[in-house]
């Protein structure tokens, strides 16, 4: 069963402060390529690719993100820590965009426990407005495939470690990554990305009293 994660904030439940999200109404994002805290080299490329759907789904202008790698590539500028560091104010002269959107990717790939494997996908997100350098919206999600585990041991450990296999081989963590991506990216719910202008559902989000 894959398990859908996402991070909370104190045990009550409080809506996101979108005051500064409201004031932008960002109708373009310019997606950054991932900074990554796992060791698995693909991680930051998996989840870049699984965040232009959910985000244009949203309805936002995303720009390409073979545009924005092209751009950097040509101004000597290949890694993503790098390009994390780039000021607003320069990304705004380039793109235009109205925001920016900073992802870290903290976990990615299986793990290998005594009794079970464990496939998981983390990410954080930040959108800044370009115009300002403010903090528009933030949020982390994960997703994650536990091998389980139950009956004897010996059944248990071979479980874990043909899952472990499985996985390593057909990748589980991009199809993961596409989870963990649409859980960040959600929308109608207490601490969610708001409905953009190029979405039938614009200023309708039930966060804030809109919609039924």
């Amino acid at each position: 069963a894959v398990l859908f994660l996402g991070a909370c904030a104190g045990s009550q439940p409080q809506i996101y402060d979108y005051s500064a999200f409201l004031q932008t109404k960002p109708r373009s994002i310019v997606v950054m390529m991932p900074t990554s805290d796992a060791a698995e080299i693909k991680a930051s490329a998996a989840v870049l690719a699984n965040a232009l759907y959910p985000l244009s789904e949203a309805g936002y202008y995303v720009f390409s993100p073979a545009l924005v790698h092209e751009t950097f590539k040509n101004n000597g500028i290949y890694d993503a820590a790098e390009i994390a560091q780039v000021s607003a104010y320069k990304l705004k002269r380039i793109f235009g965009a109205d925001a920016a959107l900073y992802l870290n990717v903290a976990d990615y790939g299986t793990s290998y426990m005594l009794l079970s494997s464990v496939t998981r996908v983390s990410v954080a997100a930040t959108l800044v407005d370009l115009n300002t350098s403010a903090v528009l919206w933030q949020k982390s999600a994960a997703a994650a495939n536990d091998s389980g585990g139950g009956g004897n041991l010996i059944g248990m450990l071979v479980s874990a470690l043909v899952k472990q296999i499985a996985d390593s081989v057909s990748d589980a963590s991009f199809d993961l990554s596409a989870h963990a991506d649409a859980i960040l990216f959600s929308t109608d719910c207490r601490d969610c990305l708001l409905y953009g202008p190029y979405s039938p559902r614009y200023g309708q989000d039930r966060q804030l009293g809109g919609g039924k």
